[in-house]
């Protein structure tokens, strides 16, 4: 069975399809088929002007066709489209829905941040990790950032903050913003076992990428510290020409990488590893779920 979801951000859209397989146990094994990401950035509309303007709002419809196109391609049998932190904050997201799902077919669910939160538990991570430790979940995107806490192999704590790479960008971002989330890390993540961080987000697959790391080795928070100064210390059009890196990424990458290690600090973490999962992955494990219901 070949499943998809489509994953409308702040910073890009995101159609992931996998294809389903249950393995000898009946545990179904997803397998990435295809991956296909657009720079539609609606956040910088949004957290400007507080809603979507008409030609982002054309470049959805247009990429949501090509997605839909794509499905029919590859025989998705089943999919589930849903949005995050620009289209929460827009003003004009019910209308957008409403056109959308009239041009394309396609209906857009908007995911509280709650919700968002909640999709990395959707993956069952926590059922694979090492109970030796405690785990603390960072999923950065451009409009905000979700925590996720697992300690003794259970989900303990998770929460989503108004805090992204677009946002620092655009200086939306306030201190009392940064002191919730240093308070909330500081009561949440207690725990009489050492916690390791997990990262996803395309900025720390990126980082992951430049530091040549085998696929499995974590990301210390002093090699973070050492990136953010690089990098910091280039020009956007500096770090295109130097890393090779998209326009769209070198821009909020250096305020990706403030926040993971604004997170591992005050969460007293060392280190961060990076399984390239996240909400597409989360939304097709539930949408799996439910269809085997």
């Amino acid at each position: 069975m070949t499943l998809a979801a489509i994953d409308i951000g702040s910073n890009a859209a995101r159609l992931l399809i996998s294809r389903v397989i249950e393995n000898a146990n009946g545990k179904p094994e997803f397998n990435k088929t295809n991956f296909v990401r657009v720079p539609l950035r609606l956040g910088f509309d949004v957290f400007e002007t507080g809603e979507i303007s008409n030609y982002k709002i054309e470049m959805l419809i247009q990429t949501i066709k090509a997605y839909r196109h794509l499905m029919k391609v590859y025989e998705v049998a089943d999919f589930r489209a849903c949005a995050t932190s620009a289209m929460r904050d827009a003003k004009n997201s019910k209308a957008i829905i409403k056109k959308v799902k009239e041009e394309t077919g396609i209906n857009i669910e908007i995911l509280s941040g709650d919700k968002e939160a909640s999709m990395i538990n959707q993956t069952h991570i926590a059922e694979k990790l090492d109970k030796n430790h405690s785990y603390l979940y960072i999923d950065v995107g451009g409009g905000s950032t979700e925590l996720t806490f697992f300690d003794e192999g259970k989900m303990k704590y998770r929460e989503s903050f108004n805090i992204g790479t677009i946002r620092l960008l655009k200086e939306q971002v306030e201190e009392k913003n940064w002191d919730l989330m240093r308070e909330h890390l500081k009561q949440n993540t207690k725990s009489a076992l050492p916690i390791t961080a997990i990262g996803s987000g395309g900025n720390i697959n990126k980082i992951f990428s430049i530091s040549k790391k085998k696929e499995g080795k974590p990301l210390s928070l002093q090699l973070l510290r050492d990136f953010h100064k690089e990098l910091s210390s280039h020009s956007v059009d500096e770090l295109i020409q130097v890393y090779k890196l998209k326009e769209d990424r070198a821009d909020v990458i250096v305020p990706a990488l403030l926040i993971y290690i604004n997170i591992m600090r005050w969460a007293e973490i060392s280190e961060i590893y990076v399984p390239k999962i996240g909400v597409a992955d989360g939304l097709i494990q539930t949408l799996y779920e439910d269809l085997k219901k």
